[in-house]
């Protein structure tokens, strides 16, 4: 049976299933449940083994974002200026500010309303995804956060100034692990794992970084192309592998 014909199964047997799959506006049922059930059962057909539990991490979707330093963000919105917390973000200690700055690429098109992150950093580095840079006519390097050797020049501009910087790259994946989690899966050490999702569009992800310290909690970190190419969400579960 294909995974289609099993999808068509699950959802005439259940009498709820429409409020269950993913993306559904209405909400109401359990996100993800048909896709779950319909990959649990081509497992058991092809033998394989069920996801190891102690090893499932939920999704961070990471949009186009900034992080800037006093400095930079004095300049870009004044002398004294401050950011102001719109929201938390998952990893303690992190938030999105109501600050946003336009970035403008080589060939002078825009991009409007990126979000400065916080805590503010002592460096000024933009992440986007590659379909941002090809909307903007730059390459961008594939580097971990805070190295920006190679990293392409961008221009941002706020309400009271601009600055072109080599500071714009794509943010590599990876997972963000407490040492107590780290140790609870096996991975003490590691450096790089490969990451497996699940659902119509699974695939694996190889080249996860592994980054652990004591404030974190468990959250895989994919750019915008990542997570569309695997059909995944912010809350998702996937599955590390070593």
């Amino acid at each position: 049976m294909t995974e289609d014909l099993l999808q068509l199964k699950v959802a005439s047997e259940c009498s709820d299933c429409r409020r269950c799959w993913r993306g559904n506006p209405e909400g109401g049922g359990e996100p993800g449940r048909v896709d779950r059930i319909v990959q649990e059962v081509i497992r058991r057909v092809r033998g394989e083994a069920a996801p190891d539990a102690r090893r499932m991490v939920p999704v961070g979707v990471s949009v186009r974002h900034v992080h800037l330093s006093q400095k930079a963000l004095e300049h870009l919105y004044g002398p004294g200026s401050r950011v102001t917390k719109l929201r938390d973000l998952y990893q303690p200690g992190a938030y999105a500010t109501e600050q946003t700055i336009t970035l403008v690429g080589s060939r002078m098109r825009a991009v409007e309303r990126v979000r400065v992150l916080a805590p503010l950093r002592d460096y000024v580095q933009v992440e986007l995804a590659r379909t941002d840079g090809i909307l903007l006519g730059i390459d961008l390097p594939v580097r971990d956060s805070g190295q920006l050797d190679g990293a392409t020049p961008i221009t941002l501009v706020g309400p009271k100034g601009a600055l072109t910087l080599p500071v714009a790259i794509r943010a590599i994946r990876h997972i963000h692990l407490s040492p107590a989690d780290a140790r609870r899966m096996g991975l003490q050490g590691a450096r790089r794992v490969r990451v497996r999702t699940a659902g119509p569009k699974a695939l694996v992800f190889d080249n996860v970084a592994v980054k652990v310290g004591e404030e974190y909690i468990p959250e895989l970190h994919l750019d915008t192309d990542d997570a569309n190419a695997a059909d995944l969400v912010c809350g998702d579960s996937v599955e590390i592998e070593v």
